[in-house]
């Protein structure tokens, strides 16, 4: 974690020292406390009572300035380094593989990001300072201690080993319950994420109620890992207070018989005191610190769980970004996994030419989705080649890969912003012109004309604002503007009535024009004028062909074709 400090020297040196000096002040309080006990009242010099009394009053200031410094350096600090480990975290999580993504809740994800993320900011920055500080400030204060008064000294660091000992007990078992507090945490954050964006279910199923037990259940969870703890905490803290509290009781009694003996004056023993109160509070800021340092240590596996992650195989880079792809797809026997135990497609070998329009019909799980996932390689074949104009797509760059490819599926996912946002992010730097032809041709022109605020209209969190039917046209408008040579169709029509796929079939004819496309679909009426049929069943295409040729051929094609009650469709000339 020291690395995320590296590059800001200054700033950490700067607060430091600032954090130093005003420890160094902090020393003139004890002396000069002695100096006007023993030699201003003890020997009735009032004339020097003002000078003592603004000599402790400038070394306050100087205190304080520094201190002021140092929080405005700490917090300057703090942030500039909190934002670079932020920032490395959610580029790493563009990064990583779509498989990755299915293992983990997203309410869990925007825990480790904001929630552990601070935690560990606290360590770096703040325990970093107050640790360094701490145990300069034990080092000078023992100077001090031993040169006041060896005796007292050896008598002040007796509780030291014990406070030792409790720091390692406290450190040892610590870390299953930090774990345990951030694990129920993050649960009960997914659970709240998962609710909200399905709070249409949950009001349709009428399962408030049903809802509330289940938060009550996470959020108890937290509850009792929270108490877990604080538990231990309560016991700790009090325990290594009460041993520091006995140095200083041991340290009152020996040198109240010194004062008594005449060996020590009262003002040396009242400064005695005082340092010892600096020896002991930051020992006791590092049981503190210790406490912080815990529970950075479960946020920080849980941090570093994404950091370490393997990221896609291949450099995100640029790539060729001049070379248009032909459009030619082959896949030569492939094969694809979930897991050891689950292969999901078994043998794969098609080939589609540039224009042509495959179209992949099935049950459901039969692996059409996973065959289209393969080509911009959101999942690794487990083994075979997949072409794109005779590459192999592990060669190519995934920024160059993805160019070539532009997807729309069942569910058209649009960000909360406004309509010209999730538009022009198929192409960012989109012309005006450009923007308003591929809205023409997605056929979106007549619904963003009534409203009110047209292209800036906001549409809300995963497009709520729009009905399924302009959703799925905005998508088909943003995959026109990618222009991509070639074309995903993810069942893309759906979730869409009759007459809204009417209405949209059109615009995707539009976007497949000159386009190498799959399209997955289990309207068979959508498919009837694909170059290819492919008919996958267990993971294997079954049948493959053209519509005619299928039908002739009376298999599964036929059969799923009398199942839909398109009897007029088995008519072939």
């Amino acid at each position: 974690m020291v690395r995320y400090l590296r590059p800001y020297p200054g700033m950490a040196v700067a607060t430091v020292t600032c954090a130093v000096l005003a420890q160094l002040a902090a020393f003139a309080y004890p002396r000069l406390t002695q100096y006007v006990i023993d030699d201003v009242l003890g020997k009735g010099r009032a004339d020097r009572l003002g000078w003592a009394i603004g000599g402790l009053l400038g070394a306050y200031v100087f205190r304080d300035v520094f201190s002021s410094l140092r929080i405005r350096l700490n917090n300057a600090f703090e942030q500039a380094v909190i934002l670079d480990l932020r920032k490395q975290v959610y580029a790493h999580l563009q990064r990583l593989p779509v498989g990755w993504f299915d293992q983990r809740s997203s309410g869990d994800l925007m825990t480790r990001i904001i929630e552990d993320v601070n935690v560990m900011e606290r360590l770096l920055i703040d325990g970093t300072e107050q640790g360094v500080v701490a145990v300069l400030g034990i080092v000078g204060v023992l100077g001090f201690l031993f040169w006041i008064n060896p005796l007292l000294a050896w008598i002040a660091v007796i509780p030291l080993p014990f406070l030792f000992g409790g720091a390692v007990w406290y450190t040892a078992t610590a870390g299953d319950r930090y774990r345990d507090r951030s694990r129920a945490s993050s649960a009960m954050n997914a659970l709240l994420m998962d609710n909200l964006q399905g709070i249409r279910q949950v009001k349709a199923f009428g399962r408030e109620y049903h809802e509330d037990g289940r938060f009550h259940d996470r959020a108890d969870a937290l509850r009792l890992g929270t108490l877990r703890v604080m538990r231990a905490w309560a016991l700790y803290n009090p325990t290594m207070s009460f041993i520091a509290a006995t140095g200083t009781v041991l340290v009152l009694w020996v040198g109240g018989r010194q004062v008594i003996s005449g060996s020590m004056t009262a003002g040396e023993l009242v400064g005695f005191l005082l340092f010892l109160g600096m020896l002991y509070q930051p020992v006791s800021q590092l049981h503190s610190l210790n406490q912080m340092a815990q529970s950075a240590r479960a946020a920080g596996e849980r941090v570093f769980d994404i950091l370490d992650a393997p990221a896609e195989n291949q450099s995100l880079g640029e790539g060729d970004s001049t070379w248009r792809a032909a459009g030619t797809v082959e896949f030569q026997d492939v094969f694809s996994s979930y897991g050891a135990d689950r292969m999901v497609l078994k043998g794969i070998t098609l080939r589609a030419n540039p224009g042509e329009v495959i179209a992949l019909v099935g049950q459901t799980g039969a692996g059409k989705s996973t065959l289209v996932n393969l080509i911009p390689r959101f999942y690794e074949a487990t083994s075979g080649r997949i072409l794109i104009d005779g590459r192999d797509v592990r060669d190519i760059p995934l920024q160059e890969l993805r160019r070539q490819i532009a997807i729309v599926s069942q569910e058209p996912f649009l960000f909360n912003g406004s309509l010209r946002e999730n538009l022009m992010y198929g192409k960012l730097e989109a012309t005006a012109a450009e923007l308003e032809a591929a809205i023409r041709a997605a056929g979106c022109e007549d619904f963003i004309g009534r409203l009110a605020q047209g292209l800036d209209t906001q549409v809300g969190e995963r497009g709520i604002r729009l009905s399924v039917g302009e959703k799925q046209r905005i998508s088909i408008a943003r995959a026109l503007l990618k222009d991509a040579p070639i074309l995903i169709l993810d069942e893309a029509t759906a979730s869409v009535d009759t007459a809204t796929e009417q209405a949209i079939q059109g615009a995707l004819e539009r976007l497949m024009a000159h386009r190498t496309s799959f399209v997955i679909a289990h309207r068979l009426s959508t498919i009837r004028s694909a170059g290819q049929i492919l008919v996958m069943e267990g993971g294997i295409i079954k049948e493959q062909g053209c519509h005619e040729e299928l039908v002739r051929h009376d298999g599964p094609y036929a059969r799923l074709v009398r199942i839909q009650g398109l009897g007029d469709y088995l008519e072939v000339a």
